[in-house]
Parts: C-alpha cells; sequence; structure tokens
C-alpha cells in the first residue's frame, strides 16, 4: 500500500468542479509561483506555521524539540511535538503521511452525495503529480468504484506519468499561466515547455479539460502575451471553456508564519471588471473564455 503526504480534505466543496465533492490536497509542487494563494503547499514535507502574535514566549515548544530549533526555518524538521505541546495555538502542523486506503476512507464517506448531485473527488495540490505512485493507487480505485475523478494541475510532469495519469481522470483542470517560456520560468521558476507539451497530448486523445489562466499585472497581461496565449489556444481541437482568474493576494498572510518573504510587495487584488477587455479579446479571438 502506498502513502504520500497531504496537507488537507475538504468535504462537501462546490467550487473545485461538478457537483458536491471531496478535495484532497496532495503537498509538494515543483512551481514557485510569486502569487502562490497556498505556500504551505509548496515543500513535500510537513512543516510548522509559527504564529508571532500568538506566542507568549513560554519555551516549551523548545523544551520539546529534538533539534532544539528555535525558528521554524533554521532546524525544524517537522515532527509536530511543539504543536501539541502549544497551548496558546501559535504554531501549526502542515501536511501528514496518509495511506491510500485512509484517503480513500475520507472519500468515500460522501460518496452517495457524489451520485445525487453528480460530483466526485478532485485532486489538487500544490501540484498532486508530484506524487504519481501514490496517486494512481487511489485513482485506480475511484474508477473501481465509479467515483468521478478531476485532476487539477499545474501538468507540470514528464509526459510518461501524464500518459498513465490520465487514462483514470474524467476530468482536468489545468493551470496556464504563461506561454512565453522565459517569462514562465520567471513567474514560477520552471520553464513552461513540458506543460504546453502535456496539454497538447491532452487534447489530440480527447480528455474533458478546462484551461484556469490567473491573470498577473505586469507579468502575463501585456498585448503581444494574450495574443500568443490566443494562438496557441485556437491550435487546440477541443476549444476548451477558459477561465480568467483575478489576481489576489489572500494568500499573502500565510508567508510569514512559513519564515518565508511574499514576492508580490503591495500589488493590489484585481476585480472582475479588470478582467473584462481580456475577457472580450479573447471571446472575439474565438476563445471560449470566462471571468471567475
Amino acid at each position: 500500500m502506498e502513502s504520500g503526504i497531504i496537507f488537507d480534505i475538504q468535504n462537501l466543496s462546490l467550487h473545485d468542479g461538478p457537483g458536491l465533492r471531496t478535495t484532497v490536497f496532495f503537498k509538494g509542487c515543483p512551481l514557485r509561483c510569486l502569487w502562490c494563494a497556498n505556500p504551505e503547499s509548496q515543500n513535500i514535507q510537513p512543516e510548522v506555521m509559527y504564529y508571532r502574535d500568538k506566542c507568549v514566549h513560554c519555551n516549551a515548544c523548545v523544551k520539546v524539540c529534538p533539534t532544539g530549533a528555535v525558528l521554524i526555518n533554521k532546524g525544524c524538521i517537522g515532527c509536530g511535538k511543539c504543536v501539541e505541546e502549544c497551548f496558546y495555538n501559535a504554531r501549526k502542523l502542515v501536511g501528514k503521511s496518509m495511506t491510500s486506503d485512509e484517503v480513500m476512507e475520507e472519500i468515500r464517506k460522501d460518496q452517495l452525495l457524489y451520485k445525487e448531485s453528480g460530483g466526485g473527488v478532485t485532486f489538487s495540490g500544490g501540484e498532486v503529480l508530484g506524487q504519481p505512485v501514490f496517486l494512481l493507487e487511489i485513482i485506480k480505485q475511484c474508477k473501481q468504484e465509479r467515483i468521478h475523478t478531476l485532476l487539477d494541475t499545474t501538468a507540470y510532469c514528464n509526459l510518461k506519468t501524464f500518459k498513465e495519469v490520465m487514462e483514470y481522470i474524467d476530468l482536468v483542470y489545468v493551470d496556464l499561466k504563461c506561454v512565453f517560456n522565459s517569462k514562465h520560468k520567471e513567474m514560477t521558476g520552471v520553464f513552461n515547455s513540458i506543460i504546453l507539451d502535456n496539454i497538447r497530448y491532452m487534447d489530440r486523445v480527447g480528455k474533458p479539460y478546462e484551461i484556469r489562466m490567473p491573470i498577473i499585472p505586469d507579468y502575463n497581461d501585456s498585448a503581444p502575451m494574450l495574443e500568443e496565449t490566443v494562438q496557441f489556444i485556437n491550435k487546440l481541437e477541443a476549444n476548451p471553456h477558459v477561465w480568467l482568474l483575478p489576481f489576489h493576494a489572500f494568500g499573502k498572510t500565510k508567508y510569514e508564519p512559513l519564515g518565508m518573504k511574499w514576492p508580490m510587495g503591495d500589488k493590489k487584488n484585481m476585480n472582475r471588471e479588470e478582467l473584462e477587455p481580456i475577457a472580450h479579446f479573447f471571446i472575439e479571438h474565438g476563445v471560449n473564455a470566462r471571468i471567475q
């Protein structure tokens, strides 16, 4: 039986696909998107978040730490002993090891609701394809039990793994952050050729999918960028739905508790009205675009 690292499981989710769903969040992501709303999902290992404003400096955490770590980013191994000891909830453990059977047990809890609502299970992250063997064991079981499966992914993995996973997935939500290779590297820390190839493969074999495009001001909203994006999408045979996602800084408060710095400075949240010209441009050029 395979095991992996999960950082959250949400039941009765209404916004992660059709119907009522259980969303399973896999920990770990090879991308480092500058605007990441879930930085606690990036590191594949369990880790401790430290909320400085709740700490009373009682030192109970230091006394039980096996490595004597005072700071979460210096010596912390994510064992969680300090979390158990902290009476003031100044520390939170993110991520835990689960077996595929344990994940399936959570998924089955709402199986009747899936059937009544046309729902199922959504696998998200982090990047779920970063734990492919663990994922495959779960989705094969879902397939046997006729549970609808949705993959929410960056599509950043080798094509062999992507093909194998696609055999057991009913619907894909795939991110398209930037079509310019060098700009994608600047925005996410990785080049995009693997991602674009996997999208083309998915399109070629007829796998149902939708594209999610976060709009990040000054990064992927220039006229040349949008024109190139339209050209890429229009070459896809499926004419997929393209959801435009406005930039937001809702994840900013998670960075300090992880010992990280928010990369986007004081960039303001976008609103729907700011995305309307982009949506209109896409639609005028034949792209089935909507604002989420």
